[in-house]
């Protein structure tokens, strides 16, 4: 199979069956301009996650490289989310009351338009698209997940940044009686990450509001969370309350947390590894041996131009 340039699977145009994919997402939006009324509840029990699955679709089944999507019941029981807990396992069921709505994104700062979103007008003024991304976890494993959502850009085009702003910060819901993982005193929280403008703008940068043709559950980052491919997974944020544009380089949860491990860019390079374990490798989820972990994810074709004047040893 012919290999295809990162660069070039983002465009709506891209997508050869997009024409097709369109009429089942029309079935997602509607969704979500629902959630007022039926007040998400997210997943009840084993057999809802097994339900999910079981209707769950996706515009194509592999990715950019070939490599085919990791099975649903995966994506969807096997979560980072410190938030709710630091077991991976248990993120679905401590998550499972978890209400998404109402829900609103505040994006304000150095912005000439501040506003702010209610989760349910999202999908009609940025209507979801899919996007078949690569998930590289610090930890060493990996997924492939088609999830849908919108570039960022469209959303910070519609606040207008000022000429002063450089950078990105995102904060994700603070909110203890909810998320029992934040009464730990291990995190400063509320959870915040970052990304310099020229990333946040990139087309390959999204807001993601759903996978697998579906809205996202409460483990997953519900109701939107951001997904940067070319970066470490725990760059991407879940639960996103609050976005604002700022001068200087907003301190990630991470950076605050462990200084001396993580840094503000955290891009996915093979050949710096943790200062407590190696890179080189992934485990996908789903298969038996390692694989070669590839620089920037393998988004290297359009992503390298951000960096060319960058020491790339600063991957964290």
């Amino acid at each position: 199979m012919e290999k295809i340039r990162s660069s070039e699977i983002t465009p709506e145009h891209v997508y050869l069956s997009r024409r097709r994919f369109i009429t089942g997402l029309g079935a997602v939006a509607a969704s979500f301009m629902l959630l007022g009324g039926c007040g998400r509840r997210g997943t009840p029990s084993d057999e809802s996650i097994a339900a999910f699955c079981a209707s769950a679709r996706a515009g194509r089944r592999i990715d950019d490289l070939g490599d085919p999507l990791t099975d649903c019941q995966s994506v969807v029981s096997y979560n980072n989310f410190y938030e709710f807990t630091l077991e991976k396992e248990d993120v679905a069921r401590l998550s499972r009351d978890f209400r998404t709505s109402p829900w609103t994104v505040q994006v304000g700062g150095l912005v000439n338009r501040p506003q702010t979103f209610a989760i349910e007008d999202l999908p009609r003024r940025f209507p979801p698209e899919e996007r078949i991304y690569r998930l590289r976890c610090v930890e060493g494993w990996s997924m492939v997940i088609p999830w849908l959502g919108f570039p960022l850009n469209k959303l910070l085009k519609e606040v207008e940044p000022t000429s002063r702003a450089k950078y990105v910060r995102f904060e994700s819901l603070y909110d203890p009686e909810r998320m029992p993982g934040q009464r730990s005193r291990v995190f400063d929280w509320p959870y915040v990450e970052g990304l310099r403008l020229d990333e946040a703008m990139h087309d390959l940068t999204i807001l993601a509001s759903g996978l697998y043709g579906k809205l996202l559950l409460p483990q997953n980052g519900a109701p939107l969370r951001l997904v940067v491919p070319w970066k470490y997974g725990f760059k991407s944020i879940k639960s996103i309350v609050k976005i604002d544009l700022l001068e200087e380089e907003p301190v990630s949860l991470w950076m605050a947390t462990a200084p001396d491990e993580y840094g503000f860019y955290a891009n996915v390079n093979p050949t710096v590894p943790h200062p407590r374990w190696p890179q080189s490798s992934e485990r996908r989820i789903g298969e038996t041996s390692r694989r070669r972990t590839l620089l920037f994810n393998g988004y290297d074709d359009g992503i390298a131009s951000l960096y060319q004047d960058m020491d790339l040893r600063k991957s964290f």
